[in-house]
């Protein structure tokens, strides 16, 4: 269950609240908990307000450790720099928001990402192959040996792309069983593929529901014997209605991709 939640679009009702986005989520939480796995904030909807958004972020997280119920929590952080500044990124989010998980860009290389491998019972979700519309700018495209070697007659090409060079290079790192990746929904064509790359890795795989990934393909292509996949879900559910029962109109939601899902899983008779 993402947490995306936009101070401009919560229902109008919680404006007399002390806190409307704690008030959201709160409801959200209590509405959709019986059908999550996961609860996965969107850090940039809590920056964004400034101080008052990390108050709303860390009274949510309290919440939820409160609530003594074995979901997992993600900070989609997407953080990516080196050397103490990401030793001090996995502080605060491991450490004092008490994350389970946070996404990480892998650009700048594995001294980028140690920091959150340090913690062994803490994960990093590495992008690999996002779900939006620029991911083809990069992550798609096939490397070719440079220029030079082209001027001394060597017609060699990687024939890779930057998604497969990502995958394969983070799992030869210490720490990576502890390393998950970012899939898009909307790249299922691909998603084979990096299934047979990643190995049993878990997928995070956002793109369902309001970005118009369908969960079937996911789950054809994707699917282990220990399912391997955390499938979110956030706009379709959290703002499905802005009214003021927001909340039963969230959990009906997620009770239909719920059930979606367990059909799907005992198809392929992981449960």
């Amino acid at each position: 269950m993402g947490l995306d939640s936009d101070p401009t679009k919560i229902p109008s009702c919680l404006n007399v609240k002390d806190d409307p986005v704690f008030e959201f989520n709160k409801r959200i939480i209590d509405a959709t908990l019986p059908y999550a796995v996961a609860y996965k904030p969107n850090i940039a909807f809590y920056e964004s307000s400034g101080s008052e958004g990390w108050k709303s972020l860390e009274k949510t997280m309290n919440y939820i450790k409160s609530l003594n119920s074995e979901v997992f929590t993600i900070a989609d952080a997407k953080r990516g720099d080196i050397g103490n500044s990401a030793a001090h990124y996995a502080k605060a989010f491991f450490e004092k928001m008490d994350f389970d998980a946070i996404t990480v860009s892998p650009y700048m290389g594995y001294d980028s990402i140690e920091p959150f491998l340090a913690y062994e019972d803490k994960w990093a979700i590495i992008l690999a192959l996002t779900s939006n519309v620029g991911s083809v700018d990069f992550q798609v495209t096939q490397f070719q040996l440079p220029y030079l070697l082209e001027k001394l007659g060597i017609k060699t090409c990687y024939g890779k792309s930057l998604y497969e060079l990502v995958i394969e290079k983070s799992l030869t790192w210490s720490g990576s069983k502890n390393i998950m990746f970012v899939v898009g929904a909307t790249q299922s064509g691909m998603i084979k593929n990096i299934r047979e790359i990643a190995g049993d890795s878990f997928l995070l795989v956002p793109g369902v529901g309001a970005q118009g990934g369908s969960l079937r393909e996911v789950s054809a292509n994707g699917m282990t014997s220990d399912c391997g996949l955390l499938v979110n879900a956030s706009r379709s559910i959290i703002f499905a209605s802005g009214e003021k029962d927001f909340d039963k109109i969230a959990a009906r939601e997620a009770l239909k991709l719920q059930k979606e899902m367990e059909i799907l899983l005992r198809e392929r008779e992981v449960i």
